[in-house]
């Protein structure tokens, strides 16, 4: 005969498990993988600023944020996978925001190499979460 002290343990034990095996399950961490980029977005639908930030990103600066142009690890795979260092950030200032906002372009090295001339840009508005690949 167990202890009530030791049936309570137990119960609990049992709860836990079934948490985990539902969490490892992945039910409830499951993520919907996202299509890369695929709603393009017109250069000229582009919000001002991000017209000024992919100048900068062409002209190759002069950068206006610390962390432009560190690379960018598409840990989501919300881009298409590529090497790392292949992607680099940028900022798309947001007017009034005291913070660096969440407007990016996430520029690839394409074919040449050189995010100042691959024409290989995406634009996210919500930090990361969707993309939108850049016709220019």
């Amino acid at each position: 005969m167990r202890h009530p002290f030791q049936e309570s343990i137990l119960s609990a034990l049992r709860l836990l498990l079934l948490v985990l095996a539902t969490l490892l399950s992945g039910s409830a961490f499951a993520r919907t993988p996202q299509a890369p980029a695929a709603d393009p977005i017109a250069f000229s639908d582009l919000p001002h600023e991000a017209h000024e930030t992919l100048a900068l990103i062409k002209r190759g600066g002069p950068l206006s944020y610390r962390k432009d142009g560190s690379v960018f690890g598409n840990f989501e795979r919300r881009l298409p996978t590529r090497p790392r260092g292949y992607y680099r950030e940028y900022t798309v200032p947001t007017p009034g925001a005291k913070t660096r906002g969440a407007r990016r372009i996430v520029a690839g090295q394409g074919s040449t190499g050189d995010v100042r001339t691959s024409g290989e840009y995406y634009y996210t508005d919500n930090h990361y979460r969707s993309f939108r690949k850049i016709r220019e």
